[in-house]
């Protein structure tokens, strides 16, 4: 039976120390991007600091690396092998299981396309003991490797919408909406057993569940539905989980904060004007918001 989860008891996030340094909140590895693919990747690192990480390192093709750094200054870069393109190569797969030697929690997929060694990519991170949050392309390649639980080494976040969670399950996007908790749990009951496995099933009342417990998001607004909004919930995640957070319990409290964003970014700017990187910029006030 699974139970349901509710905003009161959200996990918070515990007072720092005043000698505290940015190595007690963890390391979190941004892996994206592609040409024309520069932003997505920058909203993922940008809100892995909002969210309270203490390092955040983007990890993209060499071509575009100097392009997506610019556009978030206060996260270091990597570059990855690529072709002439743009495009990710061989060579990047190692590169990348080099950096996540160093990492404490692994972010795949915004802005990355979908191949081979971006899928070999995604089984290098299933492969990591680490916490692994997979968005967008990074489902999209996860969607491509049969059998992918087996290969889960440790536990993995998934955010899809219902088109990239329609690729994972074979059910048609239909199906999904009209009972989207039902859909959600058949799943799970397929992906894990122990609830390492936490899936985000993004959309107007955003659903979080592990298999054991349920949450429904009440916050956000169709404002929301603008390019790069799920860049910054991958993002969001993965810094809560740096800062100490279970896979779980950052999930929920990423979708709450980031609906509460995107509330407030509304409030000030209006729905149809607001953009994605409009949520960083309220994200303070959320969580300031969430903290009392």
């Amino acid at each position: 039976m699974t139970d349901v989860k509710h905003v009161e008891t959200l996990a918070g996030l515990a007072p720092r120390g005043r000698d505290a340094h940015k190595g007690d909140f963890g390391r979190v590895l941004v892996v994206g991007g592609s040409a024309g693919m520069i932003g997505a990747p920058a909203l993922a690192a940008t809100a892995g600091l909002r969210g309270g990480a203490g390092l955040v390192t983007l990890a993209v093709p060499a071509m575009v690396q100097q392009s997506v750094a610019m556009l978030c200054e206060c996260a270091t870069s990597a570059r990855l092998a690529c072709d002439a393109d743009g495009q990710l190569t061989a060579g990047a797969v190692g590169q990348f299981a080099r950096l996540a030697a160093e990492a404490d929690v692994l972010a795949v997929g915004p802005g990355m396309n979908v191949g081979t060694p971006q899928a070999d990519i995604v089984r290098v991170a299933l492969n990591q003991t680490l916490p692994l949050v997979l968005d967008a392309d990074g489902l999209n390649n996860l969607a491509k490797i049969d059998n992918w639980p087996a290969l889960r080494q440790g536990p993995v976040i998934l955010t899809p919408h219902p088109g990239e969670f329609s690729r994972l399950t074979g059910r048609s996007v239909g199906e999904i909406q009209a009972d989207r908790q039902a859909a959600v749990l058949a799943a799970m009951e397929a992906w894990s057993a122990d609830g390492s496995v936490v899936l985000v099933l993004k959309g107007a009342g955003t659903i979080v569940t592990d298999g054991k417990w349920l949450y429904v998001n009440s916050t956000g607004n169709p404002g929301m539905a603008t390019g790069g909004s799920g860049d910054v919930l991958t993002g969001l995640i993965a810094g809560l989980v740096a800062c100490g957070l279970e896979p779980f319990d950052a999930a929920c409290l990423g979708a709450h904060l980031h609906g509460r964003a995107g509330d407030l970014a509304a409030e000030e700017l209006s729905q149809t004007a607001m953009i994605a990187s409009d949520l960083l910029d309220y994200l303070p006030y959320a969580i300031k918001e969430f903290e009392g």
